[in-house]
C-alpha cells in the first residue's frame, strides 16, 4: 500500500500582486495553498484566487506573527512550509522538500519496514535563503548563509507574536538542515529596501517601547556603526563590491533606524 505524506504551504500577503503568481507557482506541488489577505487594494486577492488557494481575509494588523499563525490555524496536511511572497521554491528545493517530508511514502504490511531512502530524520528543518537586492545576488554581509526554519510537522512549531521579525518556535522534535538555497527577491530597488526599513523600524520601536524599553542617542549612534563593522569587515561584505559596500551602509542606518524611532518615542511620552 502506498502512504502520502500531504504538505500545507502558507503564506499572508498585502499588495503582492507583483509577486504572487510566481511565489505560488513555484509551490504548486503542495497539496493545500493558504494565504491569509490583510487589506490588499490592489488584485492579490484576485490572483491569488485563480491560482486555487484558500484565501482568508482580515480586517486588523495584528503583527507578522500573529497574522502568520492565523494562516497556520487553517493548515490541515502533515507538515507545513512557511514562504514570504517575494520568496521563491527552485525545483531543486522542492525536490529536497518532498525527500524530506517522505512524499508518497511506500511501505510493506509491517509498517515499520520503510522502503525509502530519503525517510525524514527531524520534526523540523532550516531553509538556506540566498537573497538579492538590486539585481545582485548577495553572497556576504550576514546575509548568505541565512538558514531560516520553515518546514515542519504541523503541531510541532508556531510563529513568536513579534510585530515585525517574527520566528518560527519548534516545541517538540529536532531540526535538521536543507541544503539548496530558497531563493529571496525582497530589494528590487532602493525604494523597496527604504519602504521596509521604515516600516520594520516604527513596529520594532512600538513593540519595545510597549515593553518599557530605554534607549539613548547614543546607543543608536553605536548601534550603527557595530553593524556596518560587523557585516562589511567581519561577514566580508567588501566581497560582493558596490553593492555590498550599499547593503552595510543601509543595514547600519537600520540598525540606527530602530533604535532612533525607540528614542524620539522615549523622548516624545516622557
Amino acid at each position: 500500500m502506498r502512504k502520502k505524506t500531504t504538505l500545507s504551504v502558507i503564506l499572508i500577503t498585502h499588495n503582492e500582486a507583483n509577486n504572487i503568481l510566481d511565489c505560488l507557482a513555484s509551490v504548486g506541488f503542495a497539496d493545500q495553498i493558504i494565504v491569509v489577505d490583510h487589506g490588499s487594494v490592489d488584485n492579490t486577492v484576485e490572483l491569488v484566487t485563480s491560482m486555487g488557494a484558500q484565501v482568508l481575509h482580515t480586517a486588523d494588523w495584528p503583527g507578522f506573527g500573529v497574522q502568520k499563525n492565523r494562516a497556520l490555524d487553517l493548515a490541515t496536511c502533515d507538515w507545513v512550509f512557511s514562504i514570504d511572497a517575494d520568496e521563491r521554491v527552485t525545483p531543486e528545493l522542492a525536490e529536497q522538500l518532498k525527500a524530506a517530508i517522505n512524499f508518497d511514502i511506500k511501505i510493506d504490511s509491517n509498517i515499520d519496514n520503510i522502503r525509502n531512502k530519503n525517510i525524514s530524520q527531524h520534526d523540523a528543518y532550516e531553509v538556506p535563503r540566498l537573497t538579492q537586492f538590486c539585481g545582485q545576488w548577495i553572497r556576504h554581509c550576514g546575509w548568505t548563509p541565512d538558514h531560516v526554519l520553515r518546514l515542519f510537522k504541523r503541531g510541532s512549531a508556531r510563529f513568536s507574536n513579534d510585530l515585525v521579525h517574527e520566528r518560527l518556535v519548534q516545541s517538540q522534535g529536532t531540526c535538521g538542515k536543507l541544503t539548496t538555497p530558497m531563493l529571496h527577491f525582497s530589494y528590487p530597488t532602493p525604494a523597496s529596501y527604504w519602504r521596509k526599513l521604515d516600516q520594520y523600524s516604527q513596529a520594532w520601536a512600538k513593540q519595545r517601547y510597549s515593553e518599557g524599553k530605554q534607549t539613548s542617542m547614543a546607543r543608536a549612534a553605536m548601534s550603527g556603526v557595530a553593524a556596518f563593522i560587523k557585516t562589511y569587515f567581519l561577514r566580508l561584505g567588501f566581497l560582493d563590491g558596490a553593492l555590498g559596500f550599499a547593503v552595510c551602509t543601509m543595514q547600519a542606518q537600520s540598525a540606527f533606524g530602530k533604535y532612533f524611532t525607540l528614542y524620539c518615542l522615549n523622548l516624545r511620552n516622557k
